[in-house]
């Protein structure tokens, strides 16, 4: 019953979407028959308000959705890379890299997401957003300025790799690995 669209569309965008999945979604509605709701609950809202409300009860609701959230890792590291979120600093091997904000969105975008295979446009949504003025070889060139800063060798990538006709993935090889990547090759390597 928005002006622009419907809350449900808006609900299915956002499970959608790969960065946007797990935030939590309350419906806040007059539509209150019984199918609107399970509707609702089934496109993948977490809770759903039929007004009239109390609105203690609706900041009660909320609190809820994120107890026990844990927050974002505030670095990651992985193979001699490691990416401060709060300082906004990359160091490889403890030398400071010089990356662009994009260079660092891209990185933490991939290395908050191991072994995923991204195409060049959940690439561009995630990282350059839903509202931009790229083309999907844009991804090219910014993996391409991504390896030659972070690759002992870009032409033999070790951590960002090129998944022919899918997209790309971080996932370190033949450097040290973060844990669940070793566990993966294992159960491998096992079948």
């Amino acid at each position: 019953m928005l002006p622009d669209s419907d809350g449900l569309d808006i609900c299915k965008a956002i499970r959608n979407d790969a960065q946007l999945s797990q935030i939590p979604v309350i419906f806040l509605t007059a539509r209150a028959s019984e199918t609107d709701r399970i509707v609702g609950l089934e496109l993948g809202a977490n809770d759903y308000i039929v007004k009239p409300f109390f609105v203690r009860e609706v900041i009660a609701r909320i609190k809820l959705q994120f107890r026990g959230t844990a927050a974002p890792a505030r670095s990651l590291k992985a193979a001699g890379i490691e990416l401060d979120r709060t300082s906004c600093r990359v160091t490889l091997n403890n030398e400071n890299l010089t990356l662009t904000a994009t260079e660092f969105r891209l990185l933490e975008f991939l290395m908050s997401r191991p072994g995923v295979v991204f195409s060049r446009e959940q690439l561009l949504n995630g990282v350059w957003g839903q509202d931009r003025a790229v083309t999907d070889r844009t991804v090219d060139v910014y993996v391409l300025r991504l390896r030659q800063k972070i690759e002992s060798d870009a032409a033999a990538p070790r951590l960002i790799h090129s998944i022919r006709g899918f997209g790309y993935s971080f996932e370190p090889r033949g450097a040290s690995t973060p844990e669940s990547i070793v566990h993966d090759e294992v159960k491998l390597q096992a079948s």
